[in-house]
């Protein structure tokens, strides 16, 4: 089967039919298989690769192992109408995370503020590709997520992993395109980390500890016997940053939701995080995008330094990559397709065709 390494590309609504088609078959009901692959191709659209497709032939085999929930409805905790607490019961995360958004943003014209923590969640894919449900509505997001059964991260000045790179994501509408910022308390993510060691390759530099202590940008380092570590953003020299945003989003995901490290969970999930704030409650949602549009151009029209042509919003380039991979059809990073290709048979599911151009 062809692969993105020969600069194949598929149309974006291929991939999604293709993505549903395996899930439905997977077992999942309702409109999981939709939302899942959704969320999915949105993060390859965007160029959030590690977290897009890529995760498709891992989810599945947790479904088909049980380790993620196929059917059914999350727990509902608490219900005070601005806040909100569901037991996810490990159903997919990117399907519930999804829905907590769309709750969060039809509750927002009415609470002003409204906060979903979800507990026990499986996995929640790319906090980027949650965004623009928001912001294409006038609202902002604030998204986070860690997971409790897994540590790849030290504290600052330490060498034991005790958190998740712990991402944090911001969506801001403007009036031109939003700001989409999509962050961790790692100068990593484990994604990235694990693709590099299995193609060979090395971090750009020091962003990792070895057993020891010592900073290393080799990511075997990792999954070594002790493991070494992730530093935290900022590094060797300034990494306290990434260990106060760490902290941060430990307390909002897993101490709001009320289940985290304490219960000693072992497998692979999430506890999440979602902030919808509506600017009409607050002074206004033509003056919030006034202000936020004048702070984006003043921006963007900052004189680079040597070597940067053009100073970029966060989230500027991958929504520049989305309209072309629309247009264009969305190049898949390498092995992608290779990886999904026994499910397809398993399942009895078509692949789809390469194909440009878009409809979706």
């Amino acid at each position: 089967m062809a692969d993105a390494g020969e600069d194949v590309r598929y149309r974006a609504i291929d991939l999604i039919d293709y993505a549903t088609a395996l899930f439905a078959a997977a077992g999942c009901d309702g409109d999981k298989p939709a939302v899942i692959a959704a969320g999915l191709v949105e993060a390859d659209l965007l160029g959030h690769n590690t977290h897009g497709l890529q995760l498709a032939p891992v989810y599945l085999s947790e479904l088909e192992a049980g380790g993620m929930t196929a059917q059914g409805e999350p727990e509902v905790v608490a219900d005070r109408g601005g806040t909100v607490t569901w037991d996810g019961l490990r159903l997919p995360g990117v399907w519930l995370t999804a829905r907590a958004v769309e709750l969060a943003v039809e509750r927002a014209p009415a609470h002003g503020v409204v906060t979903v923590v979800i507990r026990q969640s499986h996995h929640i894919g790319c906090l980027a590709a949650f965004l623009q449900r928001a912001t294409d509505r006038g609202l902002m997001i604030t998204l986070a997520s860690s997971d409790p059964a897994v540590t790849s991260v030290a504290p600052f000045g330490g060498r034991k992993a005790v958190f998740t790179p712990d991402p944090l994501a911001v969506g801001i509408p403007t009036n031109g395109d939003p700001i989409l910022i999509d962050v961790s308390a790692s100068i990593t993510t484990n994604g990235m980390a694990g693709r590099l060691r299995r193609e060979g390759k090395r971090f750009p530099g020091p962003w990792a500890l070895d057993a020891a202590g010592h900073p290393t940008d080799d990511p075997e380092a990792l999954f070594t016997n002790p493991p070494g570590t992730l530093l935290p953003i900022g590094g060797i020299d300034h990494g306290h940053k990434g260990f106060g945003l760490a902290l941060m989003v430990e307390a909002l995901t897993q101490g709001l939701g009320g289940f985290g490290r304490a219960e000693k969970p072992t497998r692979w999930g999430a506890s999440v995080f979602i902030q919808v704030i509506d600017p009409t409650a607050f002074g206004g949602a033509e003056e919030f995008r006034r202000e936020t549009g004048w702070l984006a151009t003043a921006c963007r029209d900052t004189p680079p330094v040597p070597g940067v042509d053009a100073v970029r919003l966060p989230g500027q380039r991958g929504l520049e990559r989305k309209r072309r991979a629309l247009a264009e059809g969305v190049s898949l990073y390498a092995g992608v397709m290779k990886a999904l290709a026994p499910y397809a048979g398993k399942l009895g599911v078509t692949p789809p065709q390469p194909g440009n151009g878009s409809d979706c």
